[in-house]
């Protein structure tokens, strides 16, 4: 009888979830954001089931996904550190670690930090007297950080919650724009005399921003088997803005929900679990999306991942990853084709103890 609730709820809640992805064929982009990167997985794990991490203890990592799903960490402590080759050559950084000194009693304490590397470009100023319209200006490197503190705690036994603020900061390098307001005459020649018409000044400006970001969540056991919701609101700033145009940060909603599909079966040989995660995220700047992953273990020692995301761009939505755990170590990899693009891989050891 049991067994008949817990399918009949799951297919509720999937049929929610599925409903609200399907209303975002119909949505447009909403708005332009910055600081993209805050929006892009590096954690192997997470990456490797589709990112639908909302409702999973994650110990240190679920600073990245949801706060709250550290609130449950059984160790002392966590460290992981995650190397994302990113599409067109871009690298991605992460390092978290979380800290558990009382066995939970007064919460666990986390610290994040994400670098990224845009690499070198070309510097160009533009230039109308002379005859390509443009002066080189040398190569100049681009780079973004974010250093987070985060806390969460299980209030009942059911109900955990969590946040995380983060100090950001993303470098776009100086750029050289017209000041339409104050004119700058056109000799006809080296005597300064005869003025034959006049241009906009120039503006150097420095496109660097330090905006504070807030994520929060909750998760709930619903004492149903290992069912369990989970909610997180991440990347919630004010707006920031570039010279004269204003921007919002990726802000994105997410409902989450998950069980070890063995709880259907029973007793089962070799400690195995089939962990199915939903996730349902609602975005400022592009459609909502639908995501699903999988994770089956045996002995808690080798880890099988696959997922699936609605509404990707360029990538056909699939995502793979593999994963082994040993003696307090444990090494995740991922593996995600990205259409036009190179393929994704990503790779994340931890220690826990």
């Amino acid at each position: 009888m049991k067994n008949k609730i817990i399918v009949i709820i799951v297919g509720i809640l999937m049929g929610i979830l599925l409903f609200t992805s399907g209303n975002a064929q119909e949505n447009q982009k909403l708005a332009q954001t910055s600081f993209k990167f805050l929006s892009i997985t590096s954690d192997a794990r997470g990456a490797a089931m589709a990112e639908a991490m909302t409702s999973l203890q994650m110990g240190s990592s679920a600073l990245f996904y949801n706060p709250a799903g550290m609130s449950g960490m059984e160790n002392f402590i966590d460290v992981t550190a995650s190397n994302n080759q990113w599409i067109d050559e871009i690298k991605h950084y992460t390092f978290s670690m979380a800290i558990n000194p009382a066995h939970g009693n007064y919460g666990v304490l986390g610290f994040s930090l994400q670098y990224v590397d845009y690499g070198n470009f070309i510097g160009t100023v533009v230039r109308t007297d002379l005859d390509k319209g443009y002066e080189d200006v040398g190569l100049f490197k681009l780079y973004a950080l974010a250093a987070g503190v985060g806390y969460a705690k299980q209030l009942t036994d059911q109900f955990s919650v969590g946040g995380q603020v983060r100090w950001t900061r993303q470098d776009l390098g100086q750029s050289v724009i017209p000041n339409q307001y104050e004119k700058i005459p056109i000799y006809a020649d080296t005597t300064n005399t005869s003025i034959i018409g006049y241009k906009d000044s120039a503006v150097t400006t420095s496109n660097k921003l330090t905006p504070l970001v807030f994520d929060f969540g909750t998760q709930f056991k619903t004492g149903i088997k290992s069912l369990t919701f989970g909610m997180s609101v991440r990347n919630f700033s004010q707006e920031i803005k570039y010279v004269y145009e204003q921007f919002q940060l990726p802000l994105v909603f997410t409902l989450g929900i998950s069980m070890n599909l063995m709880d259907l079966i029973g007793e089962v040989p070799l400690d195995q679990s089939l962990y199915m995660c939903i996730d349902a995220s609602h975005y400022r700047d592009h459609p909502e999306q639908l995501k699903i992953g999988l994770e089956y273990k045996v002995m808690n020692l080798l880890a099988i991942r696959g997922g699936y995301i609605t509404n990707s761009d360029e990538s056909n939505g699939l995502s793979f990853g593999v994963g082994v755990t040993q003696f307090g170590f444990a090494f995740d990899y991922s593996y995600t084709p990205f259409g036009i693009f190179d393929n994704v891989q990503r790779m994340t050891a931890r220690f826990s103890f």
